[in-house]
C-alpha cells in the first residue's frame, strides 16, 4: 500500500475530527503547492487568497458569496495551521466525550458561519475600521475552534487539562483567557481575527445552552450534510417501519443530555471518594461506578 492509498484509508476510517483536521490539511497543501508553480511562472497566486477568504467590504462580499464557508478552511502560513489544527484535535477530543461527531461537524460550520457574521457587522459598523474596510479579509478555522473550546468548557468547566509549565487549568479558566485574549485584542493589527474568535464563542455558547433546552441549532446544518451525501453517494435501501409501533429511539439532543447527566453523576462519586473514601459510597453508588467501569 503506498502512501496516497495509506492517507485515503485513515480519511476513511477516522472519525470527524481527523476528517476535518485533513480537509484542512489538504487544502493548505494543495494551495501552498498552486502557489509555487504559479510563481514559477512569474505569476503571483496570492488572489487565491482573496478568492476564498471572507472580504470585510460587502460589495466585494456580494461577488464572493462562498466566502463565509471556505474562509474556515484556509490558512496561510505552516505555524498558523500548525497551532489552529494542534488546538482542534486537542479540544476536538473533548468535546467528542460529551457530543457526537455529527454535531462536531455541525458546530464546525455554525461557528465558523457566526465568526463570519460578526466579522463582517463590525467591520461595517464601527468606524474604527473604515479605513481598513475595504482591504481586509478574514481566514482561518480559529473561530471554528473557538466554538468548540467554548462549547467544551461550557459542557465540562471543571474538567482539568495538564499544561505545560502551568500544571492542571480546569477548562472554564483557559475558555475566560481565550475571550478576555479576543476582547483586548479587537483593536489590535488582527481586529478582525479577534472578532472572529468572539463570534465562535458566541455560537459554542448558544449551543450548550439551546441543546440543553432541548433544541440542537446544528441539527439544520447536518440536515443539508446529510442530504448533499445522500445526493452524491449510493441510493441505500428503504425499510418501512410499522407506524402503529411507537418509537423509542432519542433524538441527538435528549442522547447527549442524558449521557452529559451519566457523566456528570459519575464525577460527583468520583468526587466523594477523593473526599471520604470509598467506603462513604452507598450500594447503588458502587453499582452505578462498577457499570462505568465496566462501559469502559
Amino acid at each position: 500500500m503506498n502512501f496516497i492509498d495509506t492517507l485515503k484509508q485513515t480519511f476513511k476510517q477516522g472519525n470527524s475530527l481527523i476528517k476535518l483536521i485533513y480537509i484542512n490539511s489538504g487544502v493548505f497543501i494543495l494551495l501552498k503547492i498552486t502557489i509555487i508553480v504559479l510563481l514559477l511562472f512569474n505569476v503571483s497566486g496570492s488572489f487565491l487568497l482573496t478568492y476564498l477568504a471572507v472580504p470585510a467590504d460587502l460589495t466585494q462580499l456580494i461577488h464572493r458569496v462562498w466566502t463565509p464557508l471556505t474562509y474556515m478552511f484556509l490558512h496561510e502560513g505552516f505555524l498558523h495551521i500548525f497551532f489552529n489544527m494542534f488546538t482542534l484535535f486537542w479540544f476536538g477530543r473533548i468535546f467528542l466525550m460529551y457530543f457526537s461527531e455529527k454535531q462536531l461537524v455541525g458546530l464546525y460550520l455554525f461557528g465558523g458561519l457566526t465568526a463570519a457574521l460578526l466579522y463582517i457587522i463590525a467591520y461595517n459598523s464601527f468606524p474604527y475600521y473604515a479605513s481598513t474596510l475595504h482591504e481586509s479579509f478574514l481566514l482561518g478555522a480559529s473561530g471554528s475552534i473557538m466554538a468548540i473550546i467554548i462549547s467544551t468548557a461550557i459542557q465540562a468547566p471543571n474538567m482539568e487539562l495538564q499544561l505545560l509549565f502551568l500544571g492542571n487549568i480546569k477548562l472554564k479558566y483557559i475558555a475566560i483567557f481565550f475571550v478576555l485574549t479576543s476582547l483586548f485584542g479587537i483593536t489590535s493589527t488582527n481586529g478582525g481575527g479577534e472578532l472572529a474568535h468572539l463570534g465562535g464563542a458566541l455560537a459554542g455558547y448558544l449551543f450548550v445552552v439551546s441543546l440543553h433546552q432541548g433544541r440542537d441549532l446544528t441539527r439544520g446544518i447536518n440536515r443539508i450534510l446529510d442530504a448533499i451525501t445522500n445526493l452524491a453517494g449510493p441510493r441505500k435501501l428503504k425499510i418501512r417501519s410499522n407506524p402503529h409501533r411507537k418509537s423509542s429511539t432519542m433524538s441527538d439532543a435528549e442522547f447527549n443530555m442524558n449521557k452529559a447527566r451519566k457523566m456528570a453523576e459519575i464525577d460527583r462519586i468520583l468526587d466523594k471518594i477523593k473526599t471520604s473514601g470509598y467506603e462513604s459510597l452507598s450500594v447503588d453508588e458502587k453499582k452505578r461506578l462498577f457499570e462505568q467501569g465496566k462501559k469502559n
